[in-house]
């Protein structure tokens, strides 16, 4: 078996011309095939049958001769045997005899033995082995030395090696991190989410947590069980499993959530307004960036249960999934907000908001979930809002510890300790900054697609690779949509895959097969670098700047130009995005124009979340083009016909330049940071610009 385990994918070349002996019943053996160069998406192990393995072949002296000239292996080792008959090849459990003749391949190729070092098992150095003959048996001492385990049976030996060419130990590292923040993330990956609430209850600790979420729903009177009225529907329920950790690494609980599925509500019969208390990212972004260059402390907060503390009006739900024996035939009418219901977010926030306030603090404006306090001598203390999940930070420390205290008296409020695990994202700080990765996140996404042993790629998206709304083979709309939704996500913390991402939303409704290749292509990429993420860096800069670009009618389905903006607060990216324009631009001045102005507008709204927070920023705000037609239109007030169709804009722009709010300084292409979110590009151009970006991986070995 040692000879079967000891091929890689490359080498099954090898068995398609390997004659073996057939016995009397039919023995076959195949090799699961491998599709487009992902290779974890097939085992590259050869899989034998079981008659095969029941009676296993034995090669004659002359078949093995033959075998090694037509197929031109010199690099196979003969391993002595005896020379007995076909029955008495074959392993002797008592006092563990091997008997059978195996040919094994020797690693004459760096790459092989690159690989073979990240194998479960070790092999020894080339100067412990003897000098391999070219097509001439070994002796027995010496197969003793080249495999010291030849003897023992199957079932005894060391685990099998891996087979995986690319494995992730290439390019994840923990010599770069402090020993705690090593710890911490290790036990990320330490605890499963059960898919359903079947899988929780057999596990103790997730079925503890679904059972103290229940004593805890009708602790507070959540609901009233009784016999569904006439004319009412029900909306349905599940689980949600998720893990709270504290900021030392350790687990503060396993948390189990029913959820109401409330997409099956209707406006105007279940519910009518509606408001979501989730904070921007990218005003969490901006807090980063301050917090990084003013060294604010950054703490969590959980609010245990927060939609309970909402009213509710009339809405009847499904029994909880596990409980049916418990509730019988009968229904849950909701006396309290439940997670999952339209309705939900807003009656918690309003109870919230109502706190806040009661304790000085000011709604932002910019961003609703973000509330503010200073003190006399110009401390400030900022909290923001993520549903139930919080963040504070400043300067004001007593004023900080308040507030805890004072939200503890209000709703059941849990101190997660320094900023660590939020939202999906790991927070690294050291002296020089914050790191924001998502390594769990995409660890996590490669072990679901099946892609953890894939090849990886350069670049997120080939550069010439053109991808049009019909294909060749069409594919599971559910499992693309999936899929891409989350690498939406993870795009929050990786702007190098922005653009490629958006390309591929494009095709939600009508997936085929080269759109999900697309698709594989970006994880392949994230497999070469799980642990990048943004770097909010220490700088003496205090300004604010944006880089503006487009791709002319990049688009080849229907000629649409793409927008592509980027803005740094004090010296570090907290905005971006990729986005192909509404309308077909008749000239890339036009679509130069159209970037420039949604670039402006994003500085806009950053210079008021600032000014909300009395950070001072100077002004004007820098808008970086690379388009001289652009930056001249903007400052020409001349209107002829290459400007009617963009009037508003032009009007708008002129304004704000006016006014001293910004300026347009021009840059060159090969500057132009934000043209990597309108095109894909080459592997140097895009390590080139991944830098300006302020990317690193605190992962990558060394």
């Amino acid at each position: 078996m040692s000879f079967f385990n000891s091929f890689q994918t490359e080498d099954m070349s090898f068995f398609n011309n390997l004659s073996l002996p057939v016995s009397q019943s039919s023995k076959t053996y195949t090799s699961a095939p491998t599709k487009n160069g992902h290779d974890s998406l097939s085992n590259p192990t050869p899989v034998m049958s079981s008659e095969l393995v029941e009676s296993e072949p034995t090669f004659s002296h002359e078949e093995n001769n033959e075998n090694l000239e037509n197929n031109d292996n010199d690099d196979l080792i003969e391993m002595p045997q005896n020379n007995e008959s076909y029955k008495d090849n074959r392993f002797e459990a008592g006092n563990k005899t091997w008997k059978g003749k195996v040919f094994v391949r020797k690693n004459h190729k760096e790459s092989d033995e690159s690989t073979s070092q990240h194998c479960h098992e070790s092999e020894p150095g080339d100067d412990q082995l003897p000098k391999k003959r070219k097509g001439k048996s070994i002796s027995v001492s010496e197969s003793r030395i080249l495999y010291p385990d030849i003897d023992d049976p199957v079932a005894v030996r060391k685990p099998v090696r891996s087979c995986t060419k690319y494995p992730l130990s290439n390019f994840i590292s923990y010599s770069n991190l402090s020993s705690s923040f090593s710890a911490f993330t290790s036990k990320l990956s330490s605890v499963e989410i059960p898919k359903n609430v079947q899988v929780a209850l057999e596990v103790p600790k997730w079925r503890e947590a679904v059972l103290e979420e229940m004593k805890a729903l009708e602790k507070n009177k959540t609901w009233s069980v009784m016999t569904l009225p006439d004319g009412k529907k029900t909306v349905g329920c599940k689980w949600v499993f998720t893990v709270k950790y504290n900021s030392d690494g350790s687990i503060e609980r396993y948390k189990a959530r029913l959820v109401a599925k409330g997409f099956t509500q209707t406006y105007g019969i279940d519910y009518s307004e509606t408001f979501a208390p989730v904070a921007k990212l990218n005003t969490v972004r901006i807090l980063l960036s301050l917090a990084a260059n003013l060294d604010w402390p950054l703490h969590q907060l959980d609010v245990k249960n927060a939609f309970l503390n909402g009213d509710l009006e009339e809405v009847y739900m499904d029994i909880p999934p596990g409980f049916e024996d418990k509730f019988g035939s009968n229904v849950c009418k909701l006396n309290k907000s439940l997670y999952g219901l339209k309705q939900s977010p807003r009656a918690w926030f309003e109870k919230f908001t109502y706190s806040m306030k009661k304790q000085g603090y000011i709604q932002g404006q910019a961003d609703h979930t973000l509330f503010t306090k200073f003190s006399q001598d110009g401390k400030i203390a900022v909290l923001i809002v993520y549903v139930d999940d919080i963040v504070l930070t400043g300067d004001d420390i007593v004023e900080m510890a308040r507030v805890k205290e004072k939200l503890a008296l209000d709703f059941e409020i849990k101190d997660l300790g320094s900023m660590r695990y939020f939202l999906g994202m790991e927070v690294a700080r050291s002296k020089d900054g914050i790191v924001v990765s998502q390594q769990k996140y995409i660890l996590d996404l490669l072990k679901e697609t099946g892609m953890s042993g894939c090849r990886p790629a350069d670049t997120p998206m080939d550069p010439n690779a053109k991808l049009w709304e019909e294909g060749s083979v069409p594919v599971d709309t559910g499992r693309y949509q999936r899929l891409v939704g989350k690498l939406i996500y993870l795009s929050h913390t990786r702007p190098d895959i922005a653009f490629s991402v958006s390309v591929v939303s494009q095709f939600m409704h009508s997936p085929f097969e080269e759109h999900l290749e697309a698709v594989y292509r970006i994880l392949r990429y994230l497999k070469a670098n799980p642990g990048k993420g943004l770097f909010f860096k220490k700088t003496n800069e205090r300004n604010v700047s944006i880089f503006t670009d487009a791709d002319w009618a990049g688009s080849v389905t229907d000629r649409r130009s793409t927008s592509g903006y980027c803005t740094y607060v004090w010296g570090n990216l907290v905005t971006w995005r990729s986005k192909k324009q509404g309308v077909v631009a008749r000239s890339s001045a036009e679509a130069e124009f159209r970037a420039m102005a949604q670039g402006i507008c994003e500085g806009l709204w950053i210079h008021k979340v600032l000014e909300e927070l009395k950070i001072k920023i100077e002004l004007p705000l820098k808008l970086y083009s690379d388009s001289k037609a652009a930056i001249s239109i903007a400052h020409n007030p001349v209107q002829h016909d290459r400007t009617k169709h963009i009037e508003i804009d032009r009007h708008f722009i002129k304004e704000k330049l006016d006014a001293g709010i910004t300026c347009l300084p021009f840059v060159t292409s090969s500057q132009q940071t934000a043209d990597i979110l309108t095109k894909s590009l080459a592997r140097p151009t895009f390590e080139h610009l991944i830098g300006k970006l302020g990317m690193i991986d605190i992962y990558a070995p060394t």
